[in-house]
């Protein structure tokens, strides 16, 4: 799996932490190993212009996906998932600090940013939240990829409550 991590915010984030659970989730999803992913973190204005950009709304955003080769997890019955680019994943460190603090379950910028890659991963892969069904699903693979990582990595706690816009 090639995942490039680029830190352009000016925030110190837990890159290796968002590498490793981007790779663990890309893995439970069992996308191809040889399958590409871009992660890129921005401070709040950057994540402004491609909020208003690419979804004509005001403000920064937490997290925002941008497909390429428009990947899906592979059905049971394949033999071999397909590889190809998965796309970016845009990160911003000030809007999950926020959302981590304002949370229900109160946690950190690093660990709302795990949580936003592990949404962005689902999002390139073609999971979406605008129906109630659809958020379930989406929400609850996220949360199980997240205890599953957080699980194999030895970490106590309460996972992040999701907190997507």
């Amino acid at each position: 799996m090639s995942i490039d991590v680029n830190n352009e915010s000016g925030t110190e984030v837990d890159e290796q932490a968002i590498l490793d659970i981007a790779r663990y989730a890309l893995a439970r999803m069992r996308i191809h190993p040889l399958s590409e992913l871009s992660v890129i973190v921005v401070d709040a204005d950057a994540m402004e212009q491609l909020h208003i950009q690419w979804m004509d709304l005001p403000g920064p955003t937490d997290v925002m996906s941008f497909p390429m080769d428009e990947l899906r997890p592979p059905s049971k019955d394949d033999d071999e998932p397909p590889q190809g680019l998965l796309g970016d994943i845009v990160l911003c460190p000030e809007v999950a600090a926020k959302q981590g603090a304002d949370a229900e379950t109160r946690h950190t910028m690093d660990e709302e940013l795990q949580l936003l890659t592990v949404h962005g991963v689902l999002h390139l892969l073609g999971y979406d939240h605008e129906e109630p069904d659809e958020k379930a699903e989406m929400f609850g693979l996220q949360a199980a990829i997240v205890d599953g990582w957080r699980a194999e990595k030895g970490l106590t706690g309460p996972s992040p409550a999701p907190t997507v816009s």
